[in-house]
């Protein structure tokens, strides 16, 4: 066993700072550097692994939650099947996001990513100076019995305001809250178009017409309504409109 190997096992600090000059890590530049700082090969892993999580992190601490919920629920009481396409509500859902969160993005771009750029923070108080914004964001469509909640389930400290609460908290309570909220959108959503199935299934059983099923008959009637009253300026007005 190498004199770095036993130094790592007994907790020495040599090892810790810095790979062996001969080691397989020293050789292909992962460690930290002379400054303290992360080599280059180290950084570049932890960012690509950052950004494999910002997918899921668009998808649940912004609207893109809640939309996405909504208009799948939307293409289900329209009985279109897969029209339009699960691109298509994705694309629409994101370009909604960008445009809802972009007041949100500005702040904690202003007050957390230009101090940091100048060197005027460290990155330690960038983050908490631009998680400020978010956690108002979060805090503004969380639910207060789901904070409640997740403030149980960490055993964090009950919270005297919005900045006591730890993002830990607050973004599985935010959404949570988005689901329920969306879930809720689309049951209303889905009630006049029930309407119509019902009444078409009752005329076409009555008259006893069976050799088409009352969901083929009813999909016209359904959309030609849906077109009428101006359907998706209607869903998508209220839904940017939630948010503010």
């Amino acid at each position: 066993m190498t004199r770095s190997a036993l130094l790592l096992l007994l907790g020495g600090t040599e090892a810790v700072a810095a790979p062996a000059a001969n080691s397989p890590l020293a050789r292909m530049g992962v460690g930290s550097s002379g400054n303290g700082t992360l080599s280059m090969p180290m950084e570049i892993a932890i960012s690509l692994t950052l950004l494999t999580l910002l997918p899921a992190a668009v998808m649940c601490i912004t609207p893109f939650l809640r939309i996405t919920v909504v208009l799948h629920f939307l293409r289900q009481a329209l009985g279109t099947q897969s029209t339009p396409s699960n691109q298509v509500l994705i694309g629409l859902s994101l370009f909604l996001t960008i445009v809802i969160v972009q007041p949100v993005a500005q702040e904690i771009f202003h007050k957390a990513w230009e101090p940091m750029d100048q060197g005027k923070m460290t990155a330690s108080q960038a983050f908490d100076e631009g998680s400020k914004p978010l956690k108002t964001f979060l805090a503004r469509f969380a639910r207060e019995k789901d904070i409640k909640l997740f403030v149980e389930i960490t055993k964090a400290p009950p919270p005297r305001n919005v900045e006591d609460l730890s993002l830990s908290v607050l973004i599985p309570s935010y959404i949570l809250s988005e689901l329920k909220t969306g879930f809720q959108i689309g049951a209303l959503l889905f009630l006049p178009f029930l309407v119509i199935d019902l009444v078409v299934a009752s005329v076409t059983l009555s008259i006893g017409m069976i050799q088409l099923p009352p969901v083929m008959i009813s999909a016209p009637f359904k959309i030609l309504l849906f077109v009428l009253v101006d359907g998706w300026n209607l869903v998508v007005g209220s839904l940017v409109k939630s948010f503010y």
